[in-house]
């Protein structure tokens, strides 16, 4: 089965679901999401995105130190989205909804009562060499690949990312593991280019799918 033909039954497979993506910073979550949402007709939602932007809203500064938002200001600001009369009819890609262990089963509920239940996580490997090579790139270019605006708060500093590197390992490797027992966890190697990493996350989420459906 070629690309294309994938990628039409990855589309009826999802219908209106949610795929979840994870990984590092700078693993290339937002930037796989964005593609992966485009291609499947669904539309894109990052809770690091929401959380950022309700940040400058209400003046609140919970991730500039690279901390994850605490578990109630996540679930007030990000688990409505799932309702959103304007995503409703649509297929749902999640960046790194529900980061910390013990909210992925608040996330599915959501996800599931609103018409959009979580039918695969994934994540995309990237060693922690490769994101610190990738943050060195980047805070030499100012600018994220991909991006056009100036480089995020909790990416300038060393010390700030480092932080987000150790988060993401105490507090979303165990919700992963969630997701793996569950067996609905996707690994995809992520250290190629970007369209070598989107082509094998298409074949990895059609190889899940195909499987599920036996």
């Amino acid at each position: 089965m070629n690309t294309e033909e994938k990628i039409n039954f990855l589309k009826e497979w999802l219908g209106k679901s949610s795929i979840n993506v994870f990984g590092l910073p700078m693993s290339g979550k937002d930037t796989v999401g964005i593609r992966l949402a485009e291609t499947l007709g669904a539309r894109f939602l990052s809770s690091g995105m929401i959380i950022r932007a309700m940040e400058v809203e209400q003046n609140k500064h919970y991730t500039d130190t690279g901390d994850l938002a605490p578990t109630d200001v996540f679930y007030d600001w990000v688990l409505p989205y799932f309702s959103r009369e304007d995503l409703r009819e649509s297929a749902l890609i999640l960046s790194s909804v529900g980061r910390w262990a013990g909210e992925e089963d608040e996330v599915m509920k959501a996800a599931a009562s609103s018409g959009h239940p979580i039918k695969a996580a994934v994540v995309l490997n990237v060693s922690e060499a490769d994101v610190m090579v990738r943050w060195d790139a980047v805070r030499e270019a100012g600018v994220r690949e991909g991006e056009e605006t100036t480089q995020r708060e909790d990416d300038k500093k060393r010390e700030v990312f480092e932080k987000r590197i150790r988060e993401f390992n105490e507090k979303t490797i165990p919700v992963l593991q969630h997701y793996q027992q569950l067996g609905m966890l996707v690994p995809v190697q992520a250290d190629g280019t970007r369209d070598e990493v989107f082509n094998l996350l298409i074949d990895k989420l059609y190889e899940f799918a195909t499987k599920k459906n036996y």
